[in-house]
């Protein structure tokens, strides 16, 4: 039951990324996800990018491991690592750039990335010893 917490909490962080460009020109992840959505049906290959493609399919690997009956652990690390290449670049970015907003909406993702990978780490090491 823990993992899927603590899945549920990876989707959730990640929507809550922020970016921030130009002049006033901001976003989170959520509202560029909508935005992704309503051109997917309208022009499709607008939003052909890797950097856009890539963290859709990690939050719905992560989704599906949520209906799982004992989610999957291939599917979390492949889900996380689809979401932590965009939101580690964002990380990145908020640093070089010197805006704590954009490194703030990060480190919460990254944090239970971490705690994730710690947690199924020990429940196949109790496993393994079983």
């Amino acid at each position: 039951m823990k993992a899927k917490i603590l899945n549920l909490l990876l989707i959730i962080t990640s929507l809550f990324g922020y970016l921030a460009w130009g002049n006033n020109q901001h976003t989170f992840l959520f509202e560029a996800e909508a935005e992704i959505f309503s051109k997917l049906f309208s022009n499709p290959l607008s939003v052909i990018h890797p950097f856009i493609i890539l963290p859709i399919i990690g939050q719905l690997l992560l989704g599906i491991t949520l209906f799982q009956k004992i989610s999957s652990t291939r599917l979390t690390y492949i889900g996380m690592a689809c979401l932590g290449i965009l939101l580690t670049l964002i990380f990145i970015i908020g640093i070089l750039s010197s805006n704590m907003m954009i490194v703030a909406s990060s480190i919460p993702f990254l944090m239970i990335a971490v705690f994730t990978i710690f947690y199924l780490r020990k429940l196949a090491r109790n496993k393994r010893r079983k």
